[in-house]
C-alpha cells in the first residue's frame, strides 16, 4: 500500500492538468510506502500518448532523494483520455520492479483518478492507494 497526502495528490492533479493535453511525469518520495515528497519532472516527449525524462533532471532529483535520507517510493505519469491503467509501453519501460507506477486519468477531468501498480516481469499487480490527511 501507498499513502498518499492529499496535500501531494493535489500537486500532482494540478501538473496532470497543467500539462495537458500532454501526459506528465514525475517521481514520488518518502519512506516506508509514505509519499513525504513530490518531484515535477519534465516530460522531453511533449505527447499525449507517451514520456520520458531527461536523464540529467532524474539524476538530480535521485541525488536529492538519497541526501534527504528518502527512497524513490515510485514514478507518476498521467493518462489523458483512458484509465489509470498501465499502458503496453508503460509496462515496456517498467525498469524499476519496487517502485509504484502511479497513473492519474484525467479521462474525466472533474474526477481525476490515481491507481498505483507494481511491474515485475511485465506481469501487473494492482496495489492499494490511501489519500490521507497529512503525513
Amino acid at each position: 500500500m501507498i499513502y498518499i497526502p492529499k496535500k501531494l495528490f493535489n500537486i500532482i492533479v494540478e501538473q496532470a492538468k497543467d500539462e495537458f493535453p500532454n501526459e506528465c511525469c514525475g517521481i514520488v518520495a518518502g519512506k516506508d510506502g509514505w509519499v513525504k515528497k513530490v518531484y515535477k519532472l519534465t516530460n522531453v516527449d511533449a505527447s499525449p500518448e507517451s514520456f520520458s525524462v531527461e536523464p540529467k533532471e532524474q539524476l538530480k532529483v535521485m541525488k536529492e532523494i538519497r541526501n534527504l535520507g528518502l527512497e524513490m517510493l515510485g514514478i507518476y505519469h498521467s493518462h489523458v483520455a483512458s484509465e489509470a491503467y498501465p499502458s503496453n509501453r508503460d509496462v515496456e519501460l517498467a525498469f524499476y520492479p519496487d517502485a509504484y507506477y502511479l497513473i492519474i486519468s484525467l479521462k474525466e477531468k472533474d474526477n481525476p483518478q490515481i491507481r498505483a501498480f507494481k511491474i515485475r516481469e511485465g506481469k501487473i499487480t494492482e496495489e492499494e492507494v490511501k489519500l490521507v490527511d497529512s503525513v
